[in-house]
């Protein structure tokens, strides 16, 4: 450990921005190269949000005059064991070549500042710490980052005596300079959100930290509302200048947007490094900034993925990362992981199941780094318009040795899943069908394993749930991957429209704006409490389905067809009570309207024995579908494949 006191004079930096350590400080003492900036919330954050930042358990509110300064009142103490400012040092020693670390701070006032680690269990160990007086000086400590193979993190604390402790500035930093230049590109794909793209184009623009290290932004804007016409547009390509690139094409998905912007980073850029970054998400700058930091030191060429805080609750880390499971292969939270943790009620030092390092199998693209020696060897994305394409990508990546890490501290606020129900309506398809895709170019198995075991037991449930749309839906996804891996690329254009057009043909694809648009239901609250029990045992589950099964041998009550027999909230559309009635109004998961759902015996009957059908040739046909798709990966993917699909129907070369 070494501290080096120094002085230095005031700076002046907008609230808004976090100040760069200079050139004289990264080459004083140990630090060299910028990995992680200590920043603090924006102003008029709420407490919750504070909480990503700074500690104030124990202190009065801490005061940020910008956004890297903190000022601890006297007598209190502010702890840095946060989210965004503790250094998740168990990935760096994990997957980079840094064996230490350098923490330097410039501070003003009496005090202390306290250095501590913590143990994959969540243990906490003081390392070390200094004390300081009334002048302004430098502090830097060399860490090491040897004992966090398994988990752990780096944190400071600071404790003001009898009067204000000022930290002026803080950071992360390598003792060393990356073995090789890199060069970064951020490409983001936008339909019809033009205001929320230029947001996140004006944060790019307005951190010069970050933008210092970005040298081209490539846009695929795919919507009918274009981001040229937003008046918030000519502001943010004034910023950019030269790094803007700006193109339109048709909607091919979040496939095709993001294709579109790796395609031009290799056609038009010498980027070493790309970032896919979604239009609809709220951006902490400095993320981009740590996750190009942490791909330049990293042993090998890696995917760098950002993890998600809920945009709703902006507080809470909703997802850490993610695995497939490859027996039913299926998206799921990675080992080792909590789901939606709120940092409000408790924070990182209290919370032992986050300092465990995570391993994944992917990263969602609402933020991922991909190398350019990875888009070189892999190609683009499979044409998939949406689902999928991101965790088929990272499946690729690790089975041509480029690993994937979701790196804690690297996140974007997004909304959650919880507000959308993505499994049903026309979203079905594209999840159905691209899941078999998938598991057709990445299955161990012969026959997909439990695959199609699972995909028929979603057809029943959502049979038994008066969900004729979505089976519906599913069965045009299993026709469509029959077909085999030529239908995909003709397809990505329309395939949209197609579900879209025949989501209404039941009556559950069609929206009604609130259940007081139709007759008060038939039955009562207590009797709808009754039914709500869930079955909890195989015997009981065996009884409730084989209850569903008769009861679709019987014809619906004739009024049931105009009456609700209830008024059903989203979350409590479970299968054993929808698989009761014969009709009910079921809230959407975003709040804004109902389904009037009315059961059809005789479609659900025939759904369900094309279902056995499609199942059973599936099954006959599996291997031979893995060895066609895997056969055509390279025309899945190529740039020339994705080029002719990009200049189609008036796309442009750019601007």
């Amino acid at each position: 450990m070494t501290t080096t006191p120094t002085t230095a004079a005031p700076s002046s930096v907008s609230p808004e921005r976090v100040s760069e350590p200079s050139a004289a400080d990264l080459a004083s003492g140990k630090a060299i190269t910028l990995l992680q900036r200590v920043i603090m919330p924006r102003p008029g954050d709420p407490l919750k949000v504070r909480s990503l930042y700074v500690d104030e358990a124990r202190a009065a509110r801490v005061k940020s005059p910008t956004r890297g300064e903190a000022v601890v009142a006297p007598g209190n103490e502010a702890s840095f064991a946060t989210y965004f400012n503790a250094f998740p040092a168990s990935y760096w020693r994990r997957w980079t070549v840094l064996r230490n670390v350098v923490l330097g701070l410039e501070v003003s006032g009496p005090g202390r500042v306290d250095i501590y680690r913590s143990k994959a269990d969540g243990s906490v160990i003081h390392v070390t710490g200094a004390t300081t007086d009334g002048d302004r000086r430098t502090l830097e400590f060399e860490l090491d980052l040897t004992p966090f193979e398994d988990g752990g993190w780096y944190w400071f604390d600071l404790t003001a005596d009898d009067g204000a402790l000022t930290m002026h500035r803080a950071h992360w930093s390598a003792p060393q300079a990356p073995a090789e230049d890199a060069r970064l590109s951020i490409g983001i794909c936008t339909f019809n959100r033009p205001t929320d793209c230029v947001a996140a184009l004006g944060a790019l623009a307005g951190d010069p930290v970050v933008l210092d290290q970005i040298d081209r932004v490539i846009v695929a804007d795919q919507g009918s509302k274009k981001v040229r016409d937003d008046g918030g547009f000519p502001d943010v390509e004034k910023e950019l200048g030269e790094r803007l690139l700006l193109v339109e094409q048709p909607n091919l998905g979040g496939s095709g947007g993001f294709s579109r912007t790796m395609y031009e980073m290799l056609r038009s850029t010498d980027a070493t490094h790309h970032i896919l970054l979604d239009d609809d998400v709220q951006l902490e700058p400095d993320s981009i900034a740590r996750a190009f930091a942490f791909a330049r030191f990293a042993k090998r060429p890696m995917l760098v993925g950002g993890q998600m805080l809920i945009l709703q609750d902006r507080s809470v880390l909703h997802t850490m990362g993610e695995v497939v499971a490859r027996d039913k292969f299926f998206w799921r939270t990675a080992p080792n992981t909590e789901y939606a943790h709120d940092f409000a009620k408790k924070s990182l030092r209290k919370s032992p199941d986050l300092h465990r390092r995570i391993d994944v199998d992917y990263t969602g693209w609402w933020m991922c780094l991909v190398p350019r020696a990875a888009v070189e060897q892999l190609g683009l994305a499979l044409p998939l318009f949406i689902k999928w394409d991101d965790a088929e990508y990272g499946l690729r990546a690790g089975e041509h040795g480029f690993p994937t890490a979701t790196l804690p501290g690297v996140a974007v606020w997004h909304l959650s899943w919880s507000d959308k129900d993505d499994t049903a309506g026309w979203q079905a398809y594209f999840h159905t069908r691209n899941r078999l895709v998938a598991a057709a170019l990445h299955t161990p198995h012969k026959r997909g394993g439990r695959l199609l075991l699972d995909t028929f037991k979603f057809d029943l449930k959502r049979l038994i749930m008066l969900q004729y749309a979505t089976a519906a839906l599913h069965q045009r996804a299993y026709d469509d991957f029959l077909a085999g891996p030529d239908r995909l690329f003709p397809l990505l254009p329309t395939a949209l429209p197609t579900a879209l057009e025949h989501q209404g043909d039941y009556p559950d694809g069609q929206v009604v704006d609130s259940s007081s648009d139709l007759p008060l239901p038939s039955m009562g609250a207590i009797k709808a409490e009754r039914f709500m029990k869930p079955p909890t045992t195989p015997l009981t589950i065996g009884r409730t389905l084989g209850a569903a099964l008769v009861h679709n041998l019987r014809r619906p009550k004739p009024e049931a067809a105009e009456r609700p027999q209830m008024n059903i909230s989203s979350q409590d559309a479970q299968w054993f009570l929808l698989s009761r009635l014969d009709s009910a109004t079921v809230g959407l998961p975003d709040g804004r309207g109902v389904t009037f759902r009315r059961r059809e015996p005789d479609t659900f009957w025939r759904m369900l024995r094309h279902s056995l059908r499609v199942h059973a040739q599936l099954f006959r046909e599996f291997p031979r579908l893995k060895e066609q798709y895997r056969s055509h990966m390279h025309d899945l993917t190529a740039p020339e494949s994705w080029e002719k699909a990009f200049t189609a129907d008036g796309g442009t070369a750019g601007r």
